[in-house]
């Protein structure tokens, strides 16, 4: 999973927060959702725009932003 191909920020778009591509929709509403035991399906019907490659990639984009280390001082 390449979560680069379906997330995007643009200062543009939402002030830049990263969101799903095509769409205003935020990555941490959906991680918030996915945090509030909701699973892909449930989202996916309250949000018919994403796919489950979407709601994938909003993990992947986690998962890389959770193994993140910062550079010593």
């Amino acid at each position: 999973m390449n979560w680069r191909e379906h997330i995007l920020s643009d200062p543009q778009i939402l002030r830049g927060k990263p969101c799903v591509k095509g769409t205003r929709i935020p990555v941490a509403l959906i991680l918030g959702y996915l945090a509030a035991d909701r699973d892909a399906a449930t989202i996916r019907r309250e949000f018919p725009d994403l796919t489950a490659a979407d709601v994938a990639a909003c993990l992947d984009y986690a998962r890389e932003l959770a193994e993140f280390e910062a550079a010593p001082a």
